[in-house]
């Protein structure tokens, strides 16, 4: 039988520092939605080590879908839900109600039309103090790029003109439109982020 699991290497190196954060900023119990979900590979592991939650992953490609329920069946994981097919800059998307929302490694792989989509639709769904959690590299204006990230922001850009890393500033005003509060910003490995928006009581 065809082994449909994809591979992505960037998920062994930081799924534990990234667990380290969601330990932390994650409710107890409830469902958290992943956009852009890709290979899979981070929904299983988050699943296996925080069984008290249920994973939905998502993605809108029908290879990462495939892939994602693959590495779901070959590790028994009884709280990761069946994936469903989103594309974050969609005016609409598939019914769901998250207790928080994970995002890796896509705004700056991708339109920024994904950003928007994906900051609007969790400022809809989420339940207030629920956090929106964002993985990646980023801008920011006190401070010059690294350049490993200017190199890798040229190459995005080269790819697509439509890719390339944000400017935090700016996604912090399209969460804080989407009534989220200022930003939480943890330092990770590899000139990364972890940027938690939390939802605010009032819209």
């Amino acid at each position: 039988m065809e082994d449909k699991r994809l591979r992505a290497p960037a998920a062994a190196r930081n799924r534990d520092a990234i667990l380290t954060v969601l330990r932390e900023v994650l409710p107890t119990t409830g469902t958290v939605l992943e956009i852009a979900s890709g290979s899979g590979e981070h929904a299983v592991h988050f699943a296996a080590a925080l069984p008290a939650l249920a994973f939905q992953p998502s993605d809108p490609s029908a290879d990462a879908l495939a892939s994602i329920s693959a590495w779901t069946a070959q590790r028994g994981a009884n709280n990761i839900l069946p994936p469903l097919q989103i594309n974050a800059a969609a005016e609409d998307w598939p019914s769901c109600a998250p207790d928080a929302i994970l995002c890796i490694n896509m705004i700056h792989i991708a339109p920024w039309s994904a950003a928007q989509g994906l900051v609007r639709h969790a400022g809809r769904l989420l339940p207030a103090g629920g956090p929106l959690i964002l993985y990646g590299p980023f801008k920011r204006p006190d401070r010059p790029l690294e350049p490993s990230n200017a190199a890798f922001d040229a190459s995005l850009r080269e790819r697509d003109p439509e890719w390339g890393l944000r400017e935090l500033e700016d996604v912090a005003a399209l969460a804080a439109a989407a009534g989220f509060g200022a930003p939480e910003v943890i330092e990770m490995a590899a000139n990364n982020l972890s940027v938690i928006f939390r939802r605010r009581s009032e819209r």
